[in-house]
């Protein structure tokens, strides 16, 4: 990490910004104007996108690129198990061979099945973004004393704070503890760094309030540099953006007044949901210029993630090494859920379900894309709504909130199918959640938090189990032998953070530690 940050900021300050004034700048000075500023953040600051190949089983040969994008976050929970058909060598990187270590939460995830070690680049890379955007925030409030009254700078700022809180946000949820309202003083998350300065000295995790403080500080100050302007363009931060990650990390800091406040206004931004009794079958449901979508950057890993069995058109192969839609996640959509057939679709051979909700193959190009990860959609700032309602004992208004969003999904979605009780109506909200954000990057997040609410938690008895199969060369055929089984984070806490990468924790001389993760074993 001390590696990291001195590097990042070297790297910001000479480096990118030696690139940035060759590309864009004629007398080689530094930062002068807020179009100069502008270039800086879009070359430097927002997740970029990349390509990847759909026309082999083996499609993640290069992690160390993909990385960024956290395929495994979504193979950790129990929306996913793995899709297995006729043989695929162990030498190919294949996702089920790359990422089965964090699907089944082994103490060394990123090692392969053939017990050779892939770098995670996801802390490198959002750290480098972190740094940068920690000196382009200085830069601006540089600028901004010479020209107070400049809008577009404050807009450059409020994109700025709003990707550090996006940033630490996911970084704290993904390698932290999950967050305590009780012991948030004293949960540990991942180290916090706000300045442009390049500091001496080797860094330790901060305590989940400090982090979540900061986090709220900069979404604040974000909401003040872009009050009143939501981009026509997706790809940039506007408010509606801004209000949709506050609606979030109050949810998850149990700060339910503050969500509804938060997200107040949304429509009035020209949000709505989709109608899936008008939805046009094998079409992408979410896309850049969706109604629903408020934000996204980034690419979508789903397609290389969970694989077809039949990876181009010309193949005839009956093969998968990959991963599916689980059993357990489709049984939750009731015959007359209309995301059934929005959200899904069936393999070509074995027909197993499999996510749709974003580009495929046969649309690979689509220009239309959005992230899987790094994303918002109106749908979710009508379940936050919901679920803060229904925590605070407002059951009848988070029946009509979490109603505005059925009548979407379903041809005849009636009040009377809704849970009248506290307690039940809270988890019949959150299998909505699950319903409509799956393979988003929500999940995984979602159930970390629910196991430390301090109303309703899940029970200690709560666990997910991923099926182990073995293979008969005789039938190709996998057979099920027993399951690899998660427990509560009451009992098994150190398998639902991720661990801090060796480089980094190499890098602080051991300033930096992770919980210790058991060695996890095959069980019936």
């Amino acid at each position: 990490m001390k590696y990291i940050y001195a590097i990042l900021v070297c790297l910001l300050l000479l480096t990118s910004c030696s690139k940035f004034l060759e590309e864009y700048s004629t007398d080689k000075k530094y930062v002068e104007t807020p179009e100069d500023l502008d270039k800086l953040m879009v070359g430097e600051a927002f997740m970029t996108s990349l390509s990847f190949s759909v026309y082999s089983q083996a499609t993640l040969s290069n992690l160390t690129e993909t990385g960024a994008l956290a395929p495994w976050l979504h193979v950790m929970d129990d929306d996913t198990e793995p899709f297995l058909l006729d043989f695929v060598a162990t030498d190919q990187s294949t996702p089920f061979y790359m990422l089965s270590a964090f699907h089944n939460w082994q103490p060394t995830p990123n090692i392969n099945i053939l017990n050779f070690g892939w770098e995670d680049v996801l802390w490198r890379k959002v750290y480098k973004n972190i740094g940068a955007i920690n000196a382009i925030i200085f830069q601006g409030n540089e600028l901004v004393a010479k020209s107070p009254n400049d809008v577009k700078l404050k807009r450059i700022l409020g994109e700025a704070y709003f990707l550090r809180a996006y940033y630490y946000f996911f970084l704290t949820n993904v390698y932290g503890s999950p967050y305590r309202k009780a012991t948030a003083s004293t949960d540990e998350g991942v180290p916090l760094k706000v300045s442009e300065k390049v500091e001496d000295k080797y860094f330790t995790r901060d305590k989940n309030d400090v982090i979540y403080k900061q986090i709220i500080s900069d979404l604040d100050i974000a909401a003040q540099n872009l009050s009143g302007y939501n981009p026509a363009t997706r790809i940039r931060v506007g408010i509606g953006a801004v209000k949709a990650l506050q609606s979030r990390v109050y949810l998850y800091t149990e700060q339910y007044d503050k969500v509804l406040e938060a997200a107040k206004g949304m429509e009035d931004l020209g949000y709505a949901l989709k109608d899936l009794k008008t939805y046009v079958a094998k079409s992408n449901f979410t896309h850049r210029s969706s109604t629903e979508t408020i934000f996204t950057m980034g690419s979508n890993v789903i397609p290389v993630t969970m694989l077809n069995d039949s990876v181009s058109q010309w193949s005839s192969d009956r093969i998968a090494s990959s991963f599916k839609s689980s059993d357990n996640l489709i049984d939750k959509y009731d015959a007359s859920d209309l995301r059934l057939n929005a959200f899904f679709t069936r393999s070509a051979k074995a027909k197993a379900w499999l996510p749709a909700k974003y580009r495929t193959w046969s649309t690979y190009n689509d220009p239309e894309q959005t992230s899987c990860l790094y994303a918002f959609r109106f749908a979710e700032v009508i379940l936050n709504r919901a679920e803060a309602m229904a925590m605070m004992g407002a059951d009848a208004d988070a029946r009509n909130e979490i109603q505005k969003l059925r009548t979407m999904r379903f041809n005849n979605a009636s009040t009377a199918q809704l849970p009248q009780t506290n307690q039940e109506l809270v988890e019949f909200i959150r299998d909505e959640r699950r319903r409509e954000l799956c393979f988003e990057g929500q999940r995984w997040f979602d159930l970390r938090r629910y196991a430390v609410n301090s109303k309703y938690p899940l029970p200690a008895s709560f666990t997910i189990k991923h099926p182990v199969y073995t293979y008969d060369p005789q039938s190709k055929t996998h057979a099920k032998t027993g399951n690899y089984i998660l427990k509560s984070i009451s009992q098994d806490a150190a398998a639902w953070q991720v661990p801090i990468p060796v480089y980094a924790i190499e890098f602080n001389r051991g300033s930096l530690t992770n919980p210790i993760r058991p060695l996890r074993p095959v069980q019936p």
